[in-house]
Order: C-alpha cells, then structure tokens, then sequence
C-alpha cells in the first residue's frame, strides 16, 4: 500500500555506525596554543587573570582530559566555563548521568595542574561527587599542561680577539724594483 505524498521516495538507509567511536578524540573547541596560553597566564597570576582567560584554561583542561580519558561515563562540570564527558565505561543517554564530578574553576585548574591534590579537594568540600566512577585521581594531574621552561639564556659571546696566526707573515720582498 501506497500513502499519498510518498510517490517516488527511496527507504532511508539503515545507520550502521555506533553513535559514539570510543577509537576518536573529542573535536577541540579550544585552540591548544590559545588554552597553553590561558593556562600559563593562570599560573603565573590565579587571581589577577580575567574571567575569559580562566574560562579558556578551563575549557583546555576539560578538553585535555576528555582526549586522555575518551568515553561518556563520567561528567565532570566547571561551571559556567564547561563541561566534558569522559572516561570509558557505561555511558548514560538521557538526564542527569549517574557518574559527575562538579568543581569552580579555581578548584579545577588546581587538580588539572597539581597545584591542589583530589583527596585533598574531596576533603575541603571543593568537589561535588557522585557515582562510582567519579574519581578521577587517576587522571590527574594533567602533568604536561605546564608550559616548557624556557630554554636558559644563551652564554654571552666571548670577547672578540683577533685570531692568533698559524704561519708567521711571509716576508716583504726586496728586489729593488720601483714599480
């Protein structure tokens, strides 16, 4: 049976593919230049660096941790800055998930950066934690997140003395010739 409006269309294909490849990093929102950045600014002054700095290391940390810990079983939550699924393992379809870790941006850039330990943070009430895979001490710190060192000053050049000759000067000739 044929219903009207119908005529000439083809069947849907059928979706094969999982909606989810554990396999794929997440897509950067973030510019990783552009989070390093942020993140060293953080660093250098925690309280001087304006809200949209912190808010760029923040989302960095949480897209750093996403691609280190792929998976959709624990939510960890910075809010207002972000959010990331993360970890392998059940993962939820709908509503609140089971497994969340909810940090402020300060607490958070802290762990992601080992300023600040997870017990530590779990203990002082600075983390909101629930579910059975919600610890992510494992995880962290991101310990490469620190910007390089910069390399040491070169050594100043030392000062410029003429060569010292390998063969004495040939001697001037003297054939009398004028010219």
């Amino acid at each position: 049976m044929q219903l009207r409006g119908d005529a000439g269309r083809r069947p849907l294909p059928l979706v094969t593919t999982p909606a989810y490849d554990a396999g794929m990093p997440p897509r950067r929102r973030t510019d990783p230049g552009l989070g390093r950045a942020a993140l060293a600014a953080w660093r250098a002054d925690p309280e001087g660096v304006d809200r949209a700095t912190r808010g760029t290391a923040v989302r960095y940390t949480l897209e750093e941790l996403g691609a280190r810990a792929p998976g959709r079983s624990v939510e960890v939550r910075v809010p207002p800055f972000g959010a990331v699924q993360c970890v392998e393992g059940p993962r939820h379809t709908r509503g609140t998930p089971p497994n969340v870790v909810e940090s402020d941006a300060e607490t958070w850039l802290r762990l992601a950066t080992g300023e600040q330990r997870w017990a530590q943070a779990l203990a002082e009430g600075r983390l909101r934690v629930s579910g059975t895979r919600a610890h992510l001490d494992a995880l962290l710190p991101l310990t490469d997140l620190a910007p390089a060192q910069p390399p040491a000053p070169a050594q100043p050049p030392a000062p410029s003395q003429p060569p010292a000759p390998s063969q004495p000067p040939a001697p001037a000739s003297d054939t009398g010739d004028p010219r």
